[in-house]
Parts: C-alpha cells; structure tokens; sequence
C-alpha cells in the first residue's frame, strides 16, 4: 500500500480524492491546504488522516510515498522541488511549472533523484482520445493534411472554478489551463510541434489573461495546427480537435467524443473502443518499479515549451 499526500484542495486537488481512496495499491494519509476550513472538512471526509497547513511540516513529520501536488502554477517549483528533496515520488497537476526555466529544472531534480515523476494529463485515459490515436495509427483519414484545436468559452474563468489564478495573466488562462492537455496529446500522437505566428489579445485590465488567441504551428513535416481560442463567447462552450487527412476526418467533439468521416460522406459517431488503463493503475505500476504509460515531468516539460511560445 502506498501512503499519499496531497498538497492543495481546490477543485482540481479534490477531483483525485475519490480515486485514490478507491485504488486497492494507494490510501491517502494526509493532506495540506492553507485556507483551515477547506483543510478541516476534508480531513473529515476522509477520515483517519492527517490535516497540515504547512506542507514541510507534512513532509518531514508523515511517511509518504508519493506527494499529489495540486496547487497553482506558481507554487509549483517551490513545493516539488522540497517533495524531490524529501525523495517522495512526485504527481504534479500541469503545467508542469510557471516558466519553461522553472519546468526544466524540475524535470532535472526529478531525474537525477530517480524518483516518480507524473504529470495528471487525463486525455491519456480517455477511450475517445486513445481511439482517435488508434484510428491515426491505423491510416483511417490518409495522410495528414490539418490539424486544428478550437478552445470557444462563454465565460472565462468558467463558473466550476472562479478563483483568483485562473483568470490571470501571470499563470492562469484558456491556453495554460486547457490547451496544455491538447499540446501534449498532439505532441504524444504526432511528434514536437513548433510555433510560426501567433495572435493574442488581452482585456484591458493588464492582470487578466488573454481573452483570444489565433495562431499557426507546424509539426516537423511542415503539417499545420491551427489554434483558435476565445473566451467571452456567445453559445455553450466548445473545445474540439480536428485531423484531416487525405481519406478522410477525424474529430474529438467535447474533450472526448469521436466522429469521423471518409470523403464524400457525412460525420458519423465512431465507437470509442480502445482499451485504456487510469492514472491511478499506471501510477501504482510506476512506483511498483514496472513499465507504465505514465506523462512524466519531461512530458510536462516539452508542453511548456510550446506554451510558453505561444504565451510569450
């Protein structure tokens, strides 16, 4: 059994308390957040662990295996940095870091320790996602002609997540917060990407993040991504992606529904068939020392990179 921490309890901390409680190999025994009342109900939640404010006082006086780190951007390279000191296997919420010098040296420290370092992309156990792959790998579409990712809100931040950090230009917006899942996956599915032009427009209040963004990438055959992304829109929210090919179209609808079409026909809803694990099962393989599908911190790493391109 392995003993797990979490440091941060917001929305996105709480949503992996479940599945770890449920994981046969993982028990939670304690937790850290600064704000007393959020740290106290959850202590009560769960039940029979251990409640901190002080996240070092956790670490050196509770045993601990892996640390969930689940705080804002820029408190990252602080709180894994001490984590990896303490030779504790690593979790981190992505990105991976507030700056591409800071995500690099995390993935150095982590590396050099030789601990478990992980990064929570949930499109990686996503049966939509892993389908999508599939259909790629297996030719379905033809050659690559287009890629596209398409991030529309109507309110930014959106109303499960009204925080201050979400919302500002120094770590928080649509591009960091959602278009890092996409920049991994793609990167996972068709090789690095590169910038070539980027448009970006910020509200006038100079402490909020962008509010649009177009830009032009291209993966190292010169196959285009196109980013579309606004907040403030008109409708529901919308984020989809989109291959076309040579044959034919793939596109994920939601995060995670799969539609396809060969030329010549219309988009049908493609059964979303391929077997996936969860974080929790390739997490527990990882720190039972075997092989794992496992985003580690130079996966998080290589996503800052692009980001950071296109927040710059």
């Amino acid at each position: 059994m392995f003993k797990v921490a979490i440091i941060g309890l917001g929305a996105i901390g709480q949503r992996l308390i479940k599945s770890f409680t449920e994981h046969p190999d993982m028990e939670i025994t304690a937790v850290c957040d600064s704000l007393e009342d959020l740290l106290n109900s959850t202590v009560k939640e769960i039940g029979n662990i251990k409640g901190f404010s002080d996240y070092n006082e956790m670490l050196k006086n509770v045993d601990i295996d892996l640390v969930y780190v689940a705080v804002p951007p820029k408190f990252h390279h602080q709180i894994v940095s001490d984590c990896i000191r303490e030779h504790k296997h690593v979790l981190c919420e992505k990105p991976l870091a507030n700056s591409l010098e800071e995500a690099e040296a995390l993935y150095k420290q982590a590396k050099e320790k030789g601990i478990v370092h992980a990064m929570n992309f949930p499109l990686n156990y996503s049966a939509g996602n892993a389908t999508f792959a599939s259909y790629i790998k297996d030719g379905y579409i033809g050659k690559l002609r287009r890629l596209e990712l398409k991030m529309h809100f109507p309110q930014w931040p959106r109303a499960w997540q009204q925080n201050n950090w979400v919302g500002s230009r120094e770590q928080g917006g649509f591009v960091l917060e959602v278009g890092v899942h996409w920049i991994q996956q793609i990167q996972k599915i068709f090789g690095p990407v590169q910038l070539v032009h980027r448009n970006v427009t910020f509200p006038k209040d100079q402490n909020l993040s962008e509010n649009s963004i177009l830009a032009v990438l291209e993966l190292t055959d010169g196959t285009p991504l196109f980013i579309d992304g606004m907040s403030q829109t008109a409708g529901k929210e919308e984020v989809k992606f989109t291959a076309y090919g040579t044959e034919g179209t793939l596109a994920l609808h939601n995060w995670s529904e799969l539609y396809g079409a060969k030329l010549g026909n219309d988009f049908v809803k493609l059964e979303e068939n391929t077997p996936v694990s969860s974080l929790m099962n390739e997490l527990a393989n990882a720190l039972h020392n075997k092989d794992a599908d496992l985003p580690d911190f130079f996966d998080g790493y290589l996503a800052q990179v692009v980001l950071e391109s296109l927040r710059k």
